[in-house]
């Protein structure tokens, strides 16, 4: 019996090329929210007794867009994206330090509050750095596995199973880094700072799942290519 493109694509998913105009937007707002998170990550917050940072509201938006990316565009055009917005952080990181270090005018009086503010941020950014490549490569790479088995069914399930493994491996790398430099001093301080990071993080995403696979209807109803791209 003869498969056919449709039944062959329900296995080794169908997506988009990246030469549309939509795609070069969401690869400009996940660089944006990283690196805005990055900065607001120099912060430590307390919130009752919850210990996070001023990152905390933006993050998992980086990781809604990645899922948007790799289920429309697949793996190799979500790579891409975490690889350019690894550099692009990690320029900004050179950039905040060469504005620091840079000698400060006589009427300048906000040298030791721009120290305290982007000095922690090359630490961050490290810290960052490690948990947004492994999280989000793992994160892409489970997303698109398992529609490569399911083709179109299944959103809302990949969507929970890559954010939960994804999340969990991004929030340990970054909390590894930089639980001390956002004032955190004990193991129990730190595991309390993963656990929270983790869930705060997972169940955003999951309770704007179905924001999200709205978008992705739209985006592939908007991509008069979509699905001639197979097994990205």
């Amino acid at each position: 019996m003869t498969e056919t493109p449709h039944a062959k694509g329900q296995f080794q998913g169908t997506f988009a090329p990246i030469s549309s105009h939509v795609y070069p937007v969401l690869f400009a707002i996940m660089a944006v929210v990283f690196i805005l998170s990055n900065i607001g990550a120099a912060k430590g917050v307390q919130i009752g007794p919850l210990l996070t940072d001023g990152g905390f509201f933006l993050f998992p938006v980086a990781y809604i867009v990645g899922d948007i990316i790799s289920e429309v565009y697949g793996f190799k055009a979500s790579r891409r994206v975490i690889y350019t917005t690894f550099l692009i952080a990690a320029f900004a990181s050179l950039t905040y330090w060469i504005i620091i270090i840079l000698p400060p005018a006589e009427f300048y009086d906000g040298q030791e509050a721009l120290v305290r503010t982007l000095g922690p941020v090359p630490l961050i950014v490290l810290a960052s750095l490690a948990g947004f490549f492994v999280g989000q490569l793992s994160n892409a790479w489970i997303m698109v596995a398992m529609k490569r088995r399911s083709g179109e069914r299944y959103l809302f399930g990949r969507i929970a199973a890559s954010t939960l493994v994804g999340e969990l491996l991004d929030t340990i790398a970054f909390s590894a880094i930089a639980a001390t430099v956002i004032g955190i001093e004990t193991f129990g301080q730190y595991l309390v700072f993963v656990l929270i990071g983790w869930v705060w993080k997972f169940t955003v995403e999951i309770v704007l799942a179905p924001v999200t696979m709205w978008t992705i209807r739209k985006i592939k109803a908007a991509e008069p290519q979509y699905g001639t791209v197979i097994g990205e």
